[in-house]
């Protein structure tokens, strides 16, 4: 008889996890902090997945921009863990700069914060003064704002419809849907409101605006993606004795006559008690063992959708605010990464070691993030030049006459699963019909859309699946001990 928590040989049991961007990190952790040998494999040299940072010259470039919410308390936890909250700080209270370049009288800003009183309260000045909006057009939001509160987003129903037809029966305008809802949902879902299921739109919009006064709070790095995501990620799996192979891609996994998994990598087989398979949903078809999925072909059907980011570089400050959103134009949402970027040391190196000084090369660093890119994702970088710049001076007329002295692209094509009507039923459990085979991913069925958090909270599913299969107990991070 075998200790529990060890396999048939009174070793310690051993998992597999396969991938190592957010979720397949969070499954590695959590499984090597309930005692569990791991193995994490990840066909990149880097961990973090598609939130990961490059170099660029002197700087040290996100490959986009990502953002989490009070309400993520996945990704929080996560960041807790690395031991890097301080460096992704969330805002004292939501406050969003909306810039409309449209308006007849010329620009206008607005803004969408909150106070401390009770929800829905807690957002009804903000709305009282909203200049994008009429007054018929605010009243309207609330309305269906209160109609939204009282919706359940696990109902099957939901996930059936398009965001867009929910609104347009809940009296909300084109304007209405522009200005304030695909504001929020298009950077969200990464999809436009006629192409949202309304069960993740009511899930976005219940948690971050309707649940608690802080909830929508805005978080974001103030660092380096990779410096969390990779750097501590690495620093946290080590500490566990967690064996972390880059650059290693898992070609075959197959379950042994004893009932334990066998990974095929190039030049090894390894052999584990579990496995997790946090890959996407792709790749995730093409290593599944039979029988694993009733219809394993239905994870082809989960679409995606791409994230384009335009990066440019001026040689003077243009933006004073953290960042802002637009109407009437193009550009969406436009964040300052100087400072995460070294421009201002002149790179990661920091201050010159000749003379004391350091090398201050000064100006601006923006990154412009468009989500629901379809239409441009292939666009030539020329002709996103030729697009983006003149709106940037029509935003920013500080940007007028300023010289740029990098403009640059980062394209996603997959960047998400696409949150279209239908996709809750495509998208599977954490356990699989394979005993100790699980699923990870933020296009898994978390009930969350594809966002850090959802990541997060697919590697808490996979971990705990398989810790209660080899009979570990463990704490689930957010709720009480299992």
């Amino acid at each position: 008889m075998t200790e529990r928590g060890t396999d048939r040989d009174g070793a310690a049991s051993h998992a597999v996890v396969i991938g190592g961007g957010l979720a397949g990190v969070t499954a590695a952790l959590q499984l090597a902090d309930a005692g569990v040998r791991v193995t994490l494999l990840e066909g990149r040299p880097r961990l973090g997945g598609l939130a990961f940072s490059f170099r660029r010259g002197d700087l040290t470039v996100d490959n986009g921009q990502h953002v989490y919410l009070r309400c993520c308390t996945a990704y929080r936890w996560f960041l807790d863990r690395v031991e890097g909250a301080h460096l992704a700080p969330l805002q004292d209270r939501l406050d969003v700069p909306v810039l409309d370049v449209a308006h007849p009288r010329g620009p206008r800003l607005g803004r969408l914060r909150r106070t401390n009183l009770p929800v829905p309260l807690h957002l009804a000045a903000s709305l009282a003064t909203y200049p994008h909006l009429s007054l018929a057009e605010r009243a309207s939001v609330g309305r269906a704002a209160l109609a939204l509160k009282g919706l359940d987003p696990a109902d099957p129903a939901l996930d059936g419809i398009d965001f867009a037809t929910w609104l347009g029966r809940h009296g909300q305008s084109p304007r209405a849907i522009e200005a304030l809802w695909d504001l929020v949902g298009v950077a969200t879902l990464n999809a436009t409101a006629p192409d949202a299921s309304m069960g993740l739109a009511a899930m976005v919009f219940k948690t971050g605006l309707l649940s608690e006064p802080g909830a929508a709070d805005i978080g974001w790095a103030h660092v380096p993606l990779g410096d969390l995501h990779d750097t501590l990620a690495r620093k946290a799996l080590d500490s566990l004795g967690v064996r972390t192979e880059l650059r290693t891609k898992a070609e075959r996994i197959t379950r042994t006559e004893d009932g334990r998994w066998t990974v095929d990598v190039p030049g090894e087989t390894i052999e584990a008690d579990a496995v997790v398979l946090a890959v996407p949903q792709r790749e995730t078809r093409e290593l599944l063992p039979d029988g694993a999925l009733d219809d394993p072909d239905r994870l082809l059907d989960i679409g995606t959708a791409p994230i384009l980011n335009v990066h440019v570089v001026y040689d003077r400050k243009v933006l004073r605010q953290p960042f802002f959103t637009a109407l009437g134009s193009p550009v969406q949402w436009v964040f300052d990464r100087t400072d995460s970027s070294g421009l201002l040391r002149g790179g990661p190196e920091g201050p010159s070691s000749k003379g004391g000084g350091g090398r201050r090369v000064g100006g601006q660093y923006l990154a412009v993030s468009q989500s629901a890119a379809q239409d441009e994702i292939d666009a030539p970088v020329a002709a996103l030049r030729e697009r983006y710049l003149p709106e940037l001076e029509r935003l920013l007329p500080a940007a007028r006459g300023a010289g740029v002295r990098d403009f640059f692209v980062t394209r996603e094509r997959t960047a998400t699963f696409a949150p279209t009507p239908g996709v809750g039923r495509l998208r599977p459990a954490a356990r699989t019909h394979a005993p100790g085979l699980y699923l990870a991913g933020a296009w898994t069925a978390t009930g969350w859309p594809a966002t850090m958090e959802g990541a997060v909270r697919s590697g808490f599913s996979a971990a705990g699946a398989a810790l209660s299969a080899l009979g570990r107990r463990h704490e689930h991070p957010l709720q009480e001990a299992v």
